[in-house]
């Protein structure tokens, strides 16, 4: 189909430049971009008729990476306290 049409993991590496002249990059296209991938994730992995619970623990630990990560250097500091 037409290269605007495509998925980003239907684009070739040679004509990723092209595909990006065709997307809306505003600020109201980005936030759209969002939504609409947050409306595929909800879809695929939480709202499911027979789904477990595989999407809300990619969710939690998810959260619990980020977190981790944020607070890396406080936990690091106090575990070079508490071993000392």
């Amino acid at each position: 189909g037409p290269l605007s049409e495509r998925h980003l993991m239907d684009v070739r590496l040679g004509e990723l430049p092209a595909w990006l002249a065709t997307r809306d990059l505003s600020l109201q296209g980005l936030c759209g971009g969002a939504q609409k991938a947050w409306s595929s994730y909800y879809d695929k992995y939480i709202n499911v008729k027979r789904g477990g619970p595989a999407g809300i623990s990619m969710l939690l630990a998810g959260y619990c990476l980020l977190s981790y990560g944020w607070n890396y250097q406080h936990i690091s500091k106090i575990s070079f306290l508490v071993s000392v």
